[in-house]
């Protein structure tokens, strides 16, 4: 004679069945997925990229024409693991006269660069995270300012065709960098996020701002790092953090212009240290773009 179940019985049965059930629907919900968002060409994995030039932050000019290297600042293998990355630069520049002599009165600047490339989570070590962290206090609250560029010296990309609504993508080039480099997309209207901090006797206050360059765009805050690197139909994935910190400014808006000082003549090294994105997304680089492979086969 047949054993009749137990409430308990044919509740742990209906669990167990609800549970097969559910590992099915999963394992066809994520075939499906995968199917999809290959139809689709979207990418959830980011690959890392270099720049084709191979040089690295540590490479921008030391003595660009109106300024000069004060000292560099080199980190220890701890410092850079906290740091999340090796390509980086921490330089200490002055400007200078026609003669070379520093200008009076002093305008003093820190420059920090720092490439970090795949997978897009965190935006680490921005000023508002680390200098607090190393016993500074606010002086005022962060906002953003312009970087007033002097874009007479910049002229357009004459291969660039931008999508609706896009702006026209600048070049530029110094004596260092004699062919013309393709700035990112937006540039003239760079801006940066900039916070006042003081010591913790309120005797001096500094100036910290920063911008990102991510996947050939440039945003100022490293909430929008993500929209902007992490694009659903790109194969690659970087941004660089480009900071400036003085003590020679009186505010925000001074930063920024001083800022604009030193991009003017080194723009085109900073690009010249990471990809470009044109031709990321036309498949000449990498070697090994799967953009590329598909414009071969026609697809």
């Amino acid at each position: 004679m047949r054993r009749r179940l137990t409430s308990r019985e044919r509740s742990r049965g209906s669990a167990r069945a609800a549970a097969v059930v559910a590992l099915l629907v999963l394992a066809t919900s994520a075939a499906g997925l995968e199917t999809i968002l290959g139809q689709l060409r979207l990418q959830l994995r980011k690959l890392p990229i270099e720049a084709p030039s191979g040089l690295k932050f540590q490479s921008i000019p030391k003595d660009p024409p109106g300024w000069e290297t004060m000292r560099d600042e080199v980190m220890s293998a701890e410092g850079m693991e906290e740091l999340g990355t090796q390509n980086y630069v921490t330089r200490w520049y002055r400007r200078v006269d026609e003669t070379g002599r520093p200008v009076d009165p002093p305008e003093v600047l820190q420059v920090h660069a720092a490439y970090y490339t795949g997978m897009i989570d965190t935006v680490p070590h921005v000023p508002e995270r680390c200098m607090i962290g190393g016993g500074l206090e606010y002086a005022g609250a962060s906002r953003v300012v312009h970087v007033p560029l002097d874009t007479s010296r910049l002229a357009l990309d004459p291969d660039d065709r931008p999508a609706e609504g896009q702006p026209r993508l600048l070049t530029g080039r110094n004596n260092r960098v004699p062919f013309r480099v393709r700035l990112p997309r937006g540039v003239e209207g760079l801006e940066m996020m900039v916070t006042p901090f003081k010591d913790s006797d309120g005797r001096q206050t500094l100036w910290a701002g920063y911008f990102f360059i991510a996947n050939g765009g440039v945003v100022a805050s490293a909430n929008d790092v993500r929209l902007l690197a992490f694009k659903l139909k790109d194969d690659y994935a970087y941004y660089a953090k480009v900071q400036f910190m003085s003590g020679s400014v009186a505010s925000a808006e001074e930063l920024g212009v001083l800022a604009a000082k030193f991009l003017d003549e080194v723009f085109p090294d900073l690009m010249q240290c990471v990809p470009d994105w044109t031709d990321v997304e036309e498949g000449r680089w990498p070697k090994d773009n799967p953009r590329g492979a598909k414009a071969k086969a026609g697809v």
